[in-house]
């Protein structure tokens, strides 16, 4: 294909996009396969009651997706998205066996090495590959789209999983869910997708936003507009790591069923899915800074309600508005990290950035998980609550207005 005959944009390449929306519900769903059951299963199949330990396997998930974010940024301009998006698919395939056969907690926490790894990959694969394929305009909208297909395919998945597990046991029957979302996965990446590097060379011709110097240091620290983004990224996925892990655990304290605890936490990541349709194009033409400003302070005040709710309708109102604040923010990430970058390093400052971001996923299960065994659930949960409230002060003093200003 000649860089002269490609077009950028979501209407010139929408088969494509399309494709890869849909294998992005895969990856999500292989998320969602786990939302609802592993903390359940920990505690009844494993006996495991310290809630640190029932963490472990989210801190093991978020600790190598994280890392492997930011070698697919570093790595995708040289061996291809497609490349290593079909690889993460590859490494997916023995999750939900393992899962099925694992006779020790420790085969659950490789099942989640080997998932991080492979969300790693996938994952990022498919952000970079449509932020290549829209261009400029609709960064938003792809991203909103984007995150859409992944986490309503993880609150779809999610309550499926609660569902059958109530009916049939926490397993085998849910991972096979994940069996032939694997499958599905893969072979459609394998036969239908194609690589998007050219278009970044198209994009790149026209495109006069200044390099940066050192990409690691200035998304993480020196960029005032990328710092900023990076440390609302970390503290969202700090709190949805909490949300993750002792969410199921205070509905079991209530004495919730499979089913229930699956419809609640299913109702958080399908909101937040279905909100990044309208955010996503929101954050195209609407101030950045304040949609992630009302987003992590949305996220923070939801998730103090918590430990006073008990009612199923509460719980479910909670964990709506929480999808909500997580809505605005996620879509907004990207698109402001794509805009702030230059087209040759985006991939790269995108990378760091998930590293940042899915590292809270880590840092808020170990966070929850110690506060949780020494104080008591409830404590760790508002605990995570402030701390994401002062992450959207932090972006209301920090960040710039303009998110294309480079600091």
């Amino acid at each position: 294909m000649k860089t002269n005959t490609i077009k950028l944009g979501l209407k010139e390449n929408w088969k494509q996009f399309t494709i890869l929306i849909i294998v992005n519900a895969f990856v999500g769903g292989m998320v969602g396969m786990e939302r609802t059951i592993i903390p359940k299963l920990a505690e009844i199949e494993f006996r495991i009651a310290s809630k640190t330990a029932i963490l472990s396997f989210i801190i093991a998930f978020g600790i190598t997706k994280a890392i492997t974010n930011y070698f697919t940024g570093k790595l995708a301009n040289y061996f291809g998205r497609k490349n290593l998006l079909l690889f993460g698919w590859f490494l997916a395939l023995p999750i939900p066996f393992i899962l099925i056969y694992a006779e020790s907690w420790n085969w659950v926490i490789f099942a989640n090495i080997l998932l991080g790894i492979s969300q790693g990959l996938t994952w990022s694969s498919t952000v970079v590959m449509k932020i290549d394929l829209v261009g400029e305009n609709d960064r938003g909208l792809a991203m909103g789209l984007n995150e859409f297909a992944g986490y309503f395919a993880v609150g779809l998945v999610a309550f499926l999983s609660g569902y059958i597990a109530q009916n049939y046991g926490i397993t085998p029957y849910p991972f096979y869910l994940g069996i032939g979302i694997s499958i599905s996965g893969f072979l459609l990446t394998l036969l239908f997708v194609k690589d998007t590097r050219v278009f970044v060379h198209q994009e790149n011709t026209t495109n006069k936003t200044e390099k940066l110097d050192y990409i690691f240091l200035e998304t993480t620290f020196k960029n005032k507009t990328l710092s900023a983004i990076t440390q609302a990224g970390l503290v969202n996925n700090l709190n949805d790591g909490m949300i993750w892990g002792l969410l199921p655990i205070v509905l079991l304290s209530l004495h919730y069923d499979s089913q229930n605890i699956g419809i609640i936490t299913a109702i958080y990541p399908a909101v937040w899915g279905f909100g990044q349709l309208i955010t996503g194009k929101m954050s195209d033409v609407y101030s950045k800074k304040k949609m992630l400003f009302w987003g992590m302070l949305l996220q923070g005040i939801a998730i103090l309600f918590i430990p006073f709710a008990e009612e199923f309708y509460q719980l479910t109102t909670i964990s709506a508005f929480l999808g909500l604040g997580t809505a605005l923010v996620y879509p907004t990430f990207l698109s402001a990290i794509a805009q702030a970058t230059n087209p040759n390093q985006r991939a790269e400052s995108i990378g760091t950035f998930r590293l940042w971001r899915d590292l809270g996923y880590a840092i808020g299960a170990i966070i929850s998980g110690i506060t949780a065994d020494l104080f008591g659930v409830n404590y760790a949960i508002v605990l995570i609550g402030l701390i994401t409230i002062i992450s959207s002060l932090i972006i209301e003093i920090r960040m710039p207005k303009d998110t294309v200003v480079k600091e």
